[in-house]
């Protein structure tokens, strides 16, 4: 037998059986329920509400302020003088400019403060998902969104629990 023949025999035998003992293995996870669920998200929303929280009460405050001074310019409207009527016009339609701008500038501030939590959670979740991948041996991990994915593969689960033992320890002194 030629010698060429032969190693391309051994070959031929022998790239099958290792094919096998290199299986792929694959994992699929569903981003969106990390990041509606994970503690360290979660925590962030938290975060910026107590942050926010006094700004908005005061834009609250302020709107029932405009509410009361509109009701009562319908109301007095035509018993106060001309003077005091173009007066209190004026002052409801100032607070209104304010109210706006305020609620313009919460906004863009609330934005920028969200995105910036988002993106600390998200590296913090692609991390994990990275380190539970290489713990478990898995070779591919496929975000969300896909056509279909196997509950056997689902590993949002595990990469969740793993985020809440990371925050957990995190939070403990």
């Amino acid at each position: 037998m030629p010698r060429a023949l032969m190693v391309m025999l051994a070959l031929g035998v022998a790239l099958p059986a290792f094919a096998q003992n290199v299986a792929p293995r694959i994992g699929y996870v569903d981003m969106k329920r990390l990041l509606d669920n994970a503690p360290q998200v979660l925590a962030g929303r938290q975060k910026l509400e107590r942050e926010f929280a006094p700004r908005d009460a005061a834009l609250t405050a302020d709107e029932m302020r405009l509410a009361a001074l509109r009701s009562r310019h319908e109301r007095d409207a035509a018993t106060l003088g001309r003077d005091e009527a173009e007066s209190l016009k004026r002052e409801i339609d100032a607070l209104d400019r304010s109210i706006r701008r305020n609620r313009d500038n919460l906004r863009g501030e609330l934005k920028t403060r969200s995105d910036q939590e988002l993106d600390r959670s998200w590296r913090e979740i692609n991390n994990a998902v990275v380190a539970f991948a290489r713990e478990q041996g898995i070779d591919l991990i496929v975000p969300s969104p896909v056509v279909y994915a196997s509950a056997r593969i689902d590993v949002t689960d595990q990469v969740l629990e793993q985020l809440k033992r990371q925050h957990a320890a995190r939070a403990t002194p």
